[in-house]
């Protein structure tokens, strides 16, 4: 089998139900929830386990951090057999309700990448699969978890530089984006491109209108936000095993 050079995948060796997340350590993680989880790949920021959920298949992979790098794993994940992919990840807060332990599905992305801008026309929309957004938010309730759903915005810069193309976080929690993160846009212009199934839940670490990203102030393994990562791996995988479920 050919062996995908970013990636370290084979081709057929990823299932069609795919669940991704930022950090390859938390990737590893999220295989507890697995039965006889097996490492498939680990070459540079990317992870990837396979595993059965219930009896389900499903591959666990990280992407890293950031669009352009986020984007490869997408491709060679869908290459390499992925049809329907869940990104689990972390955010942080615009809107005032979305604070440290919130979650958020994200039905669509404000493009703010210039990995959007190298792929995709002027315009062209960040937007989830209806579906699976859909049954994320199910999902959340069912577990006792109350999930906000609406728009984030997808930047590439992390901490403050000092140009002003950053996005504007006042101007955006007006429109009512939820929050900020660096890979959904990216992810939901590839799931529209490459025809799959593309969605993503969100553990906000903070509110970034209270307090902007900072390394001193920054705190991603609060407990209130591991807390919140453990329950949206299992509600990501609990969606993917439902549906695999009602295709039977």
């Amino acid at each position: 089998m050919q062996k995908l050079p970013h990636t370290g995948l084979k081709i057929g060796d990823v299932t069609p139900d795919v669940l991704v997340v930022g950090d390859p350590a938390r990737a590893e993680r999220a295989t507890a929830w697995l039965d006889e989880p097996v490492l498939l790949a680990d070459q540079r920021e990317y992870r990837a386990f396979h595993g059965r959920f219930h009896n389900i298949p499903i591959t666990i992979s990280s992407h890293g951090i950031g669009a352009p790098g986020a984007a490869i794993a997408f491709e060679e994940l869908i290459v390499a057999g992925g049809q329907r992919i869940i990104r689990v990840g972390t955010c942080g807060g615009l809107r005032p309700e979305v604070v440290a332990g919130s979650l958020v599905v994200a039905a669509a992305a404000v493009q703010n990448t210039g990995y959007g801008m190298l792929t995709v026309p002027d315009g062209y929309p960040a937007v989830a699969d209806a579906r699976l957004t859909l049954a994320l938010q199910a999902a959340a309730q069912a577990d006792g978890r109350a999930a906000h759903c609406g728009i984030v915005v997808s930047s590439d810069s992390f901490y403050p530089g000092i140009l002003s193309c950053r996005p504007q976080y006042e101007a955006l929690a007006q429109a009512n984006v939820l929050a900020v993160e660096m890979e959904c846009a990216a992810l939901f212009i590839i799931g529209s491109l490459r025809q799959v199934q593309t969605a993503a839940i969100l553990a906000a670490d903070g509110n970034v209108l209270h307090s902007v990203e900072q390394m001193d102030s920054y705190q991603p393994k609060d407990g209130r936000v591991a807390a919140a990562v453990d329950a949206e791996i299992r509600i990501a995988l609990q969606v993917l095993w439902q549906l695999r479920q009602n295709e039977k």
